[in-house]
């Protein structure tokens, strides 16, 4: 594979740097910078490490497909893959990535040319006629997302999108936008999506949206391209499958059961972590929501829900058995009474949710995986109000109740940034034991 490491030693402990950002130069990856994710060469030593040997009915399941990088990786290697992924715009990057085999490049090519020429007379002001497109009315801020002269260029843009014919070339322009718009807005990813002033960066007056649109639509026609050659040299037309939906829906959204020979996939982790803000812009000026909060976002149906969505009401409890993790929430939800939902009493309402969606989603991987298969789940230890939790061991604990073989714990990096819940690393059962973040892979067999 052109730029990748095909063949390049895995680490000590058997695998590379898990990082999404080592991803940036690497053909199909590159289409999208994305936060929450990791690197096609760790995907690489999962498929050579628990699939070595493979054939037309090995199947790679990603849950939390987000952009695409284990379904990228395994179909490249002629390997069937499925991925769920309940963000709309990371599921049509997966879907497109793993189906642009079907795209026509000349048509695809021919579409970039005449789109650069209308986008010249737009960055021109040789255009009298106003745009059609109109900015949409559920997207809010602090700040406005883009300048007037340049939300008037990408308007103009999304004109030329719209009229696009063909469904599948009109979603790779949707797609290229999406990834290079904040580029030219007046936020940016810091590494989460932030305002540019608040990053001490100043706003964006103008820009040339076509020129940034169009090197992003080269790049990806140079990829599919490439892709579609590379399957023909290796003889190989993999199947494909992106469902855009939680895997939690996998039951009733797939025809077939225990299918799976490695799952490789990467769930939120217990840190709070807003994920769908990173997309706000993207899910509002794709069309792919008209709506506002948290249910706009998709926070309703994300694994583990978000702590606003939670906070508040009735004590959650845990919906099975668990001693060990029962105790540790009730040691959170003991602390910081005083602040009520935004103290310990709300914190443990979001970590008994987030346990309990842990424990439902061991229960389809228990369905899906084929006997003697193998899940390599990457999460994290969290701390939650000053408190340790070892997200990682409960989960392996969990899937233990499901039917899953727990095999192992393999630490892939340590001192992993946490986010503004992170205030103190103390230990509820040792209050004196300061504890460092890490990430680890959870080795599961069925």
């Amino acid at each position: 594979m052109q730029g990748t490491l095909f063949g390049a030693p895995a680490a000590t402990n058997g695998f590379r740097d898990p990082s999404f950002s080592r991803n940036k130069n690497l053909p199909m990856h590159r289409w999208i910078p994305w936060v929450a994710g990791f690197s096609a060469e760790f995907v690489e030593d999962c498929l050579n490490n628990y699939i070595p040997t493979r054939n037309a009915e090995t199947w790679v399941l990603d849950p939390f497909s987000g952009v695409g990088t284990t379904l990228v990786e395994a179909y490249v290697r002629g390997i069937n893959v499925v991925g769920f992924e309940i963000n709309p715009y990371a599921a049509l990057a997966s879907d497109l990535k793993v189906h642009s085999t079907k795209i026509s490049i000349k048509e695809l090519s021919n579409a970039i040319s005449v789109f650069e020429k209308f986008m010249e007379k737009a960055e021109g002001g040789l255009i009298r006629r106003e745009p059609r497109s109109s900015p949409p009315t559920g997207f809010t801020g602090r700040h406005q997302l883009f300048s007037q002269k340049i939300q008037r260029k990408v308007l103009y843009a999304l004109d030329y999108i719209q009229a696009i014919g063909d469904r599948t070339i009109r979603d790779i322009f949707r797609l290229a936008l999406g990834s290079v718009m904040i580029s030219f807005s007046n936020y940016s990813y810091e590494p989460s999506l932030t305002r540019r002033i608040v990053a001490g960066k100043p706003n964006i007056e103008d820009a040339n949206v076509g020129l940034s649109l169009s090197a992003k639509l080269r790049l990806m026609l140079e990829d599919i391209g490439w892709l579609q050659g590379h399957l023909r040299t290796i003889g190989a037309r993999p199947k494909a499958l992106v469902v855009p939906k939680s895997i939690f829906s996998a039951p009733d959204s797939l025809p077939f059961r225990r299918f799976a020979d490695l799952v490789i996939t990467s769930p939120p982790y217990l840190n709070n972590y807003h994920y769908p803000r990173n997309t706000r812009p993207q899910m509002h000026w794709l069309g792919f929501t008209k709506g506002t909060g948290y249910s706009a976002a998709g926070e309703d149906e994300s694994f583990g829900r978000f702590w606003q969505t939670v906070r508040s009401g009735p004590a959650l409890k845990l919906s099975f058995e668990f001693p060990e993790l029962a105790k540790l929430i009730e040691c959170v939800r003991q602390s910081n009474q005083e602040k009520g939902a935004y103290g310990g009493p709300g914190w443990a309402n979001y970590v008994a949710t987030y346990f309990n969606d842990a424990n439902r989603f061991c229960k389809v991987l228990s369905v899906l995986l084929k006997r003697k298969a193998v899940a390599v789940i990457v999460l994290g230890n969290s701390i939650i109000q000053g408190i340790e939790i070892k997200t990682d061991h409960m989960f392996g604990k969990i899937a233990e109740q499901n039917n899953l073989t727990y095999e192992h714990n393999i630490v892939l990096r340590k001192k992993r940034i946490g986010n503004s819940i992170v205030q103190s690393s103390v230990r509820c059962d040792h209050p004196g034991e300061r504890t460092i973040l890490y990430e680890s892979a959870i080795i599961l067999r069925r």
